[in-house]
This record gives structure tokens, C-alpha cells and sequence, in this order.
């Protein structure tokens, strides 16, 4: 072997990677598919929880205050700990650090589903039996008639597994929140600096794709699985005496939580196995000079790094308070965070909505969201984004398209409010109340606490076919359902008895739910516009060495203004059109029927406040950036303009930085 062939060798054995680097573990590309997935899954718990929060909500008797807290509750755990992640950046392990936080999360999704195994079987208030001889909730006129839940038996439903079930639900949102903070920014950060300058755009374009369609996939399972008993696990389909119509109904909310949790646990395995470091990425257009390539392997500065954690944290009011001073980024922000509120809002309340407004089941009102309203925002999302870069839009043109989308979905909100009716026709509860028992069915010794719903047949519906006064009822001779109710008292029609038949009356407006969700669809598409453009205005008109600080403050102002409040000011207001509260054991639990008026105008009333704070706030940020370029104009005949101002300042701010780390 000559001594070429023996150079040649020991040069392909050095070009040739070891065997450690040719594992998966250590390749950016499979770390990018690890990364979707577990993103995917994250998303899918907190997208399900919003779908089945009415359905908890009638479950357990929650009003809609309390379901718009455990909604918002994830935010606190996340909110508390996000400020720390600037900090640690790539101190740690953080590949470790998801799969610990993914971990938690699936124990979260878990603890989410425990109340169901936990409680007893769903009881609806005045169950009827399926047996012909059984005449329990009609009318009793000839011996008094018991109610059905006495003190006794309200002592022993009252268990404290009931009790603990809205702390229980608490405490998995908090967990869900802790475990979800290290995941999206320490994986953006490893993807960022370990892929190559080419591909990386591309790899952080998936992440917020599956970002956007994690919720609409959360929606979409949600409406597969309400269409399940709640009980399913616990009784046979035959001894199911509901349909999903009735309003009664609840899902098997639970389930969806144990499949996400199983996809959380899965996704997190792998990021166990990644190293803290692994090989920069190569891409085919990156050749460069040895020396230039070394250059650029060294990584960087970063003075945040650089601090101690008793440095960063006196050093990150400071520099968020001077961050916050610049009139255009606080504009911008406040304008996300109008904006941001209304989302979260609506997302938690809207199924609900249509559900209520349009008397539909949960299911559809789940797939109407996640499979028409979330795509059409991603699409806009996408589309906003590429009309940047066509038109390679300035920070000015920014504020201006943000501007134009915001009016426009106002003009595309505001008609919502007329897309309703009101509340059907309720005997003794709307349009007027009546505290004490009608004339008809005083007799009966109909319970308080009933609510079987029925439909007369002059239109008119009642709380129960006892408060109707019906007597019998019709059963089908081959399921056994009750087809209709007779002999009813309060229902006259041609001067004899009348008859109801079970489930609600429901409202006269669905035929307004095509058009309501045309205009839904269209100002979620429209607003979702605003997105690229306003990120792009924060990113160019902060000083780049408070870029992170920047955005860990938008975030955090997200969470503390928006993601926390806004679902439990929409479940407030909902709350206040509560025409009558169900009772159970003497006490409150969901709501039964709402006024349908109010409802839709202070819940679609909330989404037109949120928008036209945001088109107030991007409207100024237009104004200050066309008043700052006539300054510019001005001052630029003197040879000193403004940008020369902020680039002194900049330079201040970075030996500010280096000096404390010093």
C-alpha cells in the first residue's frame, strides 16, 4: 500500500462521523419531529379542556365564573415560572428540561380525568325509568308526593370526593401550566442554535404551524368524544336513559384527557435521550471557509448569560420598565393583549354559546370551532405573514395593515349581535317569573329541584312533566322511550287536555347559525391577519440586545392581562344572565336557562370592546410612527436623525448590560 492510498484512508476515516453522531438523538431533523409532536400533544390538552368545559360545567354544577377560573388556572404556574427561562437559556440540559415538563404535564392531563373515577355515576335531576309501571316525575295527585333527593340522601351525596373535585381540577391546571413552561422556549432556542442558518427558518415555520393547529385538533376530539356517554365505562348503552339532545346530557368529558395524557407520555420519552449539545447542522448552500466556519461555531456572547440569577432579577424590572417606555412596542402589546383576551374568551365560551344561542349539542358546537373557525385564523395567520414578505412591508406599513384588519373585523363583528332571538317561552320562569306554583299543577307537589325538560304542544315548555301537570305517559313498545307525555293539565288546547313531548322547545334561530358562523369565521380570518405584521413591529423597534427581555415581557403581559382574566370576566357576565339556577341539596349549581338577549349581547358585547381596543391602540401606533417620521425628516437637514439617537442609546444600554455582569 503506498503511502497516497494510506492518506487517502486516514482522510475518509476522519471525514467519516463516529458512530454517536449518526444517531438519531443527534440529528436537528429528528429533533424538530420530536419537538412537533410534543407541541401537538401540549396543545391538544388545553384545546380539549376548552371544548369540555360546559360539559364539566353541567357535570358538576359549576357556574360559568368558576369554569372560566379553572380555564384560566394554567396561566398562574406558567406566568410565576416563565420569567426564569430567559435566565437558564442554555445553562441546562433542555432537552431533559421538556421531557421533565412534558412528564408533568401527562401526570396533569391525569389528575384532569381523576374526578370521573373518583365520583359516582352521573345523576340527572328527576330520572325517569324506562319501565311502564314507574310514574316517578308526572304529576302525583293522590298522595303527597316526596321529593326524591330528601336531607338524608343529599348527606351521603355529599361526599368528599365531590367536594374535592374543582380543587382537583385546579391543581391539574396548575401542573399543566408548570410543566408546559420550559417546553415551546427552550426547544425554539435548541432548534435556533443547533440548526443551520438556511434550515432553521424553515424547522420554526412547522412549530408554529403545529402551534396553531394543536387547539383545532384539542376541538375536533372533543367533539368526537362528548358524543359518548359520560357514565360509559359504568353502565351499558340500554340502561342510558338520555339523548344527546336532551339538555341534560354530558359527554365522557374524561376521556379525551386520558388519550392526551398517554400522547404527552409518549412524546416526552425521547427528549430523555438527546444530548445537552449535539453537532451544528450542515446545510448544502452553508460552505464556507475552515477558518469562517470556526468563526461561526463559537457561539456568540450573550451578556442575560452572563449574570448571575441575583443580576438578572434586579436587572429585568429595569430593563422591562425601560422597554415598556417605548411608545410603540406598549401600543402594539396592549393591542395583542385586547386581542389576545377576546381569543381566550371565546374560545373557552363559544361552543357554549352556540350550543345555548342555537340549541345544539355540544359535539357540533366543538366542530364548528375546531373545524371552521381555528383553520380560517391559521390561514390568515399564513397569508398575513406571506404578504409581508411579498410586499416587504416597513414597520410604518405594519402598523397601517394592522390598522386596516382591525377596522375591517369590526365592520365584521358587529353584526353578530343581531344574528339571535330570545329565550323560548318558559311556563313560570320567561317571560315572566313566578316564584310560587301555577294553579294547574299545584296539585302535583313537584319537586324544586326537577328539571326534565318538556315541550307542550302549544309551544310552551316546562321545567318537568310534573310542572306541565301530565298524568301518563306513551312509551315505544320496542326501546322503551318515552315518546310523548299525556293527560297534562297545564297545557290546553281546544279546551282539552294537551300533551308534551320530552326535550326543550329550543329557540326558533337555527337557521341564523349559518350566517353567524359566515361572519364568525370571516373576522377570526380577518383579525388573525394582524398577527406577523405586529410581532414584526415589536421585533424593529426595540433595541436589539432587549429583544428576549421584549418578548418574555409581551408574554408575560399576555398571561397576566389576557390569558387570566378574560375567561372568568366572560363567565361573569355570563353568569348575570342567569334567569334560573339549578338547585341540588339546597344549593346552586350550573345554570338551566339564561336570558338569550343578554347573553349574546354582553358575551359577542365583550368581543366588540376587546377589538376596538385593539384598533385604538394600533391606530395610535400609526399616528406616533408617522409623527416620528416628520421629526426625522426634519432633523435629517441637520444631519442628526432620529435612528442616530437610537443607535447611541443602544450602545449605552449594551455596556449597561456588560457591566453588570462585570
Amino acid at each position: 500500500m503506498t503511502a497516497n492510498d494510506l492518506q487517502l484512508n486516514s482522510e475518509q476515516l476522519r471525514l467519516k462521523p463516529p458512530a454517536r453522531c449518526r444517531s438519531p438523538f443527534n440529528s436537528i431533523k429528528f429533533f424538530v419531529l420530536c419537538h412537533g409532536m410534543l407541541q401537538l400533544a401540549q396543545l391538544l390538552v388545553s384545546g380539549y379542556l376548552k371544548s369540555s368545559i360546559s360539559t364539566i360545567e353541567r357535570r358538576y354544577g359549576f357556574s360559568s365564573q368558576k369554569s372560566g377560573i379553572l380555564a384560566s388556572f394554567n396561566e398562574v404556574g406558567n406566568t410565576v415560572l416563565i420569567v426564569f427561562v430567559s435566565f437558564f437559556g442554555s445553562r441546562v440540559h433542555r432537552p431533559r428540561f421538556i421531557g421533565g415538563g412534558a412528564l408533568v404535564a401527562s401526570l396533569a392531563a391525569l389528575m384532569m380525568a381523576l374526578p370521573h373515577f373518583i365520583s359516582g355515576p352521573y345523576e340527572y335531576t328527576v330520572h325517569i325509568s324506562q319501565s311502564k309501571d314507574d310514574n316517578s316525575g308526572l304529576c302525583q295527585l293522590e298522595s303527597s308526593f316526596q321529593t326524591p333527593l330528601s336531607n338524608h340522601s343529599c348527606t351521603q351525596q355529599e361526599s368528599h370526593a365531590q367536594q374535592g373535585v374543582f380543587p382537583l381540577l385546579l391543581l391539574g391546571q396548575l401542573l399543566l401550566g408548570i410543566g408546559g413552561v420550559p417546553i415551546q422556549p427552550f426547544g425554539i432556542s435548541y432548534i435556533d442554535d443547533y440548526a443551520s442558518k438556511r434550515n432553521s427558518p424553515f424547522y420554526l415555520g412547522i412549530l408554529l404551524a403545529v402551534t396553531s393547529i394543536g387547539p383545532a385538533f384539542g376541538f375536533m376530539m372533543g367533539s368526537f368524544m362528548l358524543r359518548f356517554y359520560v357514565d360509559i365505562d359504568k353502565m351499558s348503552k340500554d340502561e342510558i336513559g338520555l339523548e344527546r339532545g336532551d339538555p341534560r346530557w354530558v359527554g365522557a368529558w374524561w376521556l379525551g384527557f386520558v388519550v392526551a395524557a398517554s400522547f404527552l407520555f409518549l412524546t416526552s420519552l425521547p427528549y430523555l435521550f438527546f444530548p445537552q449539545q449535539m453537532p451544528k447542522e450542515e446545510a448544502a448552500g452553508d460552505a464556507k471557509e475552515p477558518r469562517a466556519e470556526e468563526e461561526e461555531k463559537k457561539p456568540l456572547p450573550d451578556p442575560v448569560q452572563e449574570l448571575t440569577l441575583t443580576q438578572f432579577l434586579k436587572s429585568f424590572p429595569r430593563i422591562a420598565l425601560r422597554t415598556l417606555r417605548n411608545p410603540i412596542y406598549l401600543l402594539v402589546v396592549l393591542a395583542q393583549v385586547h386581542l389576545a383576551a377576546m381569543i381566550a374568551g371565546l374560545a373557552t365560551f363559544m361552543a357554549k354559546f352556540i350550543e345555548r344561542q342555537f340549541t345544539q349539542t355540544a359535539s357540533f358546537s366543538n366542530m364548528m370551532i375546531g373545524g371552521v373557525n381555528i383553520p380560517l385564523a391559521v390561514l390568515g395567520i399564513v397569508l398575513g405573514g406571506a404578504l409581508m414578505r411579498r410586499l416587504n412591508i416597513s414597520t410604518r406599513g405594519s402598523a397601517l395593515m394592522c390598522t386596516s384588519a382591525i377596522l375591517m373585523c369590526i365592520l365584521t363583528a358587529l353584526p353578530l349581535l343581531l344574528l339571535g332571538c330570545s329565550t323560548q317561552r318558559i311556563t313560570g320562569i320567561y317571560p315572566t317569573k313566578q316564584n310560587r306554583s301555577l294553579d294547574c299543577s299545584s296539585g302535583c307537589s313537584c319537586p324544586t329541584e326537577a328539571f326534565n325538560p318538556v315541550c307542550g304542544s302549544d309551544g310552551v315548555e316546562f321545567r318537568s312533566p310534573c310542572h306541565a301537570g301530565c298524568l301518563t305517559k306513551v312509551l315505544d313498545d320496542n326501546t322503551s322511550k318515552i315518546l310523548k307525555y299525556t293527560d297534562c293539565g297545564c297545557i290546553g288546547v281546544s279546551g282539552s287536555y294537551g300533551y308534551a313531548l320530552p326535550g326543550t322547545c329550543g329557540s326558533d334561530c337555527k337557521h341564523l347559525l349559518l350566517p353567524f358562523m359566515v361572519l364568525s369565521a370571516l373576522t377570526c380570518f380577518i383579525a388573525s391577519f394582524s398577527q406577523t405584521p405586529s410581532y414584526m413591529m415589536i421585533l424593529r423597534t426595540v433595541r436589539p440586545e432587549d429583544k428576549s427581555f421584549a418578548v418574555g415581557v409581551q408574554y408575560m403581559l399576555f398571561r397576566v392581562l389576557a390569558f387570566l382574566p378574560a375567561p372568568v370576566l366572560y363567565g361573569t357576565a355570563i353568569d348575570t344572565t342567569c334567569i334560573i339556577w339549578g338547585k341540588k341539596c339546597g344549593r346552586n349549581t350550573s345554570c338551566h336557562y339564561y336570558n338569550m338577549d343578554l347573553f349574546r349581547q354582553r358575551f359577542l358585547g365583550l368581543q366588540a370592546l376587546f377589538v376596538t381596543g385593539a384598533f385604538v391602540c394600533f391606530l395610535l401606533s400609526l399616528l406616533v410612527l408617522r409623527h416620528r417620521a416628520g421629526k426625522q425628516d426634519k432633523q435629517a437637514g441637520q444631519g442628526y436623525t432620529m435612528i442616530d439617537r437610537e443607535q447611541s442609546t443602544d450602545k449605552n444600554a449594551s455596556k449597561e448590560l456588560q457591566s453588570m455582569a462585570a
